[in-house]
């Protein structure tokens, strides 16, 4: 079964995320990668430099970011295939993040 682990840290890390959490993330990709369950992934680009899109009486608006009111952003992704929720969520507490925020886990529909 497939998952998408949204990793969001929740702390401000005032700049650069710091050289330790990007070697143990670094770690956990090939740790994951090696076990076959990691199929992709990416960190994300700070909220202030997102876009929002949408469409109002047939016309697009975009919309600077960030978004969110509140500190939780998200800070990447992962797509796992795992057999389990079980293994899923073995995967996603050994992700770095989880030390310093949340790892969520959905499921990907596959029959769209």
């Amino acid at each position: 079964m497939k998952y998408m682990l949204l990793i969001r840290p929740e702390v401000n890390f005032d700049g650069e995320v710091p050289e330790e959490m990007v070697r143990a993330t670094r770690e956990w990709v090939r740790e994951m990668t090696e076990r076959g369950v990691r199929r992709e992934g990416a960190a994300l680009r700070p909220p202030e430099e997102a876009t929002g899109v949408g469409r109002r009486a047939g016309k697009v608006v975009t919309t600077d970011g960030p978004f969110a009111e509140s500190k939780e952003q998200m800070g990447g992704y992962d797509l796992i295939e795992c057999r389990d929720l079980d293994e899923a969520i073995e995967i996603a507490s050994k992700h770095p993040v989880a030390a310093v925020g949340m790892v969520e886990i959905r499921a990907l529909v596959e029959d769209l």
